[in-house]
């Protein structure tokens, strides 16, 4: 059936109506793809997940959610919508049991903030032509503590029955125990009656009751106080790395640990400096450095004459990546073309480039490259019959070719915890002159459509990172499970991201301008969880950074050579 340009423009007025009063859009008729996302959001009471400092939202745009922290001001039932920054001049609404609501509907601060409740999460609707529902989760920080005189280590803090207990050192009357904090109702909240700064008889449960600063009313907590052994007066728990190790623990109040630590099956012991050292009311952190991976370790922490029980603690390897010098490559006939590959014939595959997807149509862009005795991954960005191709390399396994994109696995495994990585490169910079004439809306899920037209002319980067990563985003691709599944058609585009959840350490490098010696580059990997233990590591090196995007110079160039992983 052909619409007339009447029908057509009857039909937009009417959708665009609906979409006022209902936040709801047909989507059985062939309406252009028009994605929305939420790009900022702030409510009152923000913070960091310590619920200390303010913090961001995170923003999560591949799941569509939304998560923050709120301080213990907020009132989760009740909270005002500071900022909200949507894509595309979205509609949105808010869903409700009885429906969608449009944020105007809701009763405002007198700053016109609108008052939602995030108590049991909240879904906003955008809407443009497609409909969009994004999750929100808000998370309440409330820091309970309780600290007394000689207490030996954290207070056991029982939220659901609202009972407390707390050990003290042996020798502590517990008929005249000092209490030095007391904010069971979080650092706003009021207790009754306060006992902070006296002195008070724990010989039996005592009951308080506890009101929260967001709460109107009170809850009644119970007490309970003990005198823990001498043998608890100290204790330290330990998560190795391959070079470091890092120490948590608890002391009595008011006392200095001293953290030792010997190789397993030496006599004497070695005082971690005091700098390594933070010490807290009834605990403390501490950094072990300079060890030598693969090593068993003895530790323990003194306070006073008390000394803790010994714990022993082995470091993680240090091992080194696969052909990191990229020496080895083998090369296979592909149809007209030769397909380089990063490994030797018969060997084991750790490295992975584009080249097979870049073969379907041309040859491969990602080589070896030599130059007097060294060899090297020469990496070239160029345009192949119908396509932009940046160069690149990576640990993992290109998979497929889905039309004229690919289907690649990031990742390989790895249990060891570097440092930093080190590297020589070169690169050639080029102006961006292929992408940016060309706009596909699935790619606004990553990129903005501003930036990618303001692209095209401007300086090409080359990228190089490393990330060692958990096994949340592991995916089963024709029947075998993969660290994480990378695509790269605009429908279906799902790429890495440095800020997601399984990310426990990254770094990286991004180069705008030429570098035409070859030089050598160190980066220091941040560790975003010291206490988690990385499965697989993944290494990139692309000619041109969007890439992913079809968006480069062709005539960028990145020589890669001698990749090491630091353990110092």
């Amino acid at each position: 059936m052909i619409v007339s340009g009447n029908i057509r423009s009857m039909l937009c007025m009417c959708l665009a109506t609906l979409a006022m009063v209902s936040c709801d859009i047909c989507d059985d008729l062939p309406l252009p793809l028009v994605r929305s996302e939420i790009a900022a959001f702030e409510v009152e009471g923000q913070c960091d997940e310590a619920g200390e400092d303010y913090a961001d939202a995170v923003i999560d745009k591949e799941k569509r959610t939304v998560k923050v922290y709120v301080n213990d001001l907020a009132n989760l039932r009740s909270l005002p919508l500071k900022n909200l920054e949507v894509t595309n001049d979205a509609s949105v609404c808010v869903e409700t049991a009885n429906g969608q609501r449009p944020l105007s509907a809701f009763a405002t601060t007198s700053q016109g903030y609108p008052l939602l409740d995030f108590s049991d999460g909240l879904t906003l609707v955008l809407t443009t032509y497609q409909t969009y529902r994004w999750t929100i989760t808000a998370r309440q920080v409330v820091n309970r503590e309780v600290v007394l005189a000689n207490q030996v280590g954290r207070a056991v803090i029982d939220t659901v029955n609202h009972n407390v207990v707390v050990n003290v050192a042996s020798t502590q009357d517990l008929r005249a125990v000092r209490v030095v904090k007391f904010m069971l109702g979080g650092k706003h909240g009021t207790v009754s009656p306060d006992p902070t700064g006296t002195d008070v008889d724990f010989t039996k449960g005592r009951k308080y009751w506890v009101r929260e600063a967001c709460s109107s009313t009170s809850t009644e907590w119970t007490v309970y106080v003990y005198n823990a052994d001498a043998s608890q007066t100290a204790s330290i728990e330990v998560f190795p790395h391959s070079v470091r190790a890092y120490a948590t623990g608890h002391i009595q109040s008011g006392s200095t640990p001293v953290v030792q630590y010997r190789t397993e099956g030496t006599l004497g012991w070695t005082d971690l400096p005091a700098g390594n050292v933070i010490v807290g009311d009834v605990d403390f952190k501490a950094t072990f450095s300079g060890l030598a991976p693969a090593t068993s370790y003895e530790c323990r922490v003194k306070v006073g004459d008390v000394e803790s029980a010994v714990v022993q603690f082995e470091t993680a390897a240090a091992v080194q990546l696969p052909n990191s010098s990229f020496d080895e490559w083998s090369i296979v006939p592909a149809g007209k073309q030769d397909l380089y590959q990063p490994w030797a014939t018969g060997a084991t595959p750790f490295w992975d480039t584009g080249n097979r997807g870049a073969t379907t149509v041309g040859a491969s862009n990602s080589t070896s490259g030599t130059e007097g005795e060294r060899v090297y991954a020469n990496l070239q960005s160029k345009f192949i019959v119908i396509k932009f191709a940046a160069g690149n390399i990576f640990t993992g396994k290109y998979l497929k070719t889905d039309g004229t994109n690919g289907v690649l696995s990031f990742g390989q495994p790895f249990e060891c915890y570097p440092t930093g990585l080190r590297f020589d490169f070169t690169y050639h910079m080029s102006l961006i002159n292929r992408g940016g004439n060309k706009w596909d809306e699935n790619y606004s899920r990553y990129i903005s459509r501003e930036t990618y037209d303001g692209l095209r002319g401007q300086p090409d980067s080359c990228q190089v990172y490393v990330a060692l990563i958990g096994d949340q985003d592991e995916e089963t691709y024709d029947g075998v499970r993969y660290p994480m599944i990378i695509r790269t058609r605009p429908s279906e585009l799902k790429l890495f991201s440095p800020a997601g959840d399984n990310v426990i350490a990254y770094a990286e490098m991004t180069q705008g301008s030429s570098v035409e010696q070859w030089t050598t580059k160190t980066l220091d990997l941040q560790y975003r969880h010291i206490d988690r233990k990385p499965k697989y590591i993944i290494v990139v090196a692309s000619s041109s950074k969007y890439g992913d995007y079809f968006i480069g110079g062709d005539e960028s160039l990145l020589r890669l050579d001698n990749v090491q992983l630091l353990y110092e």
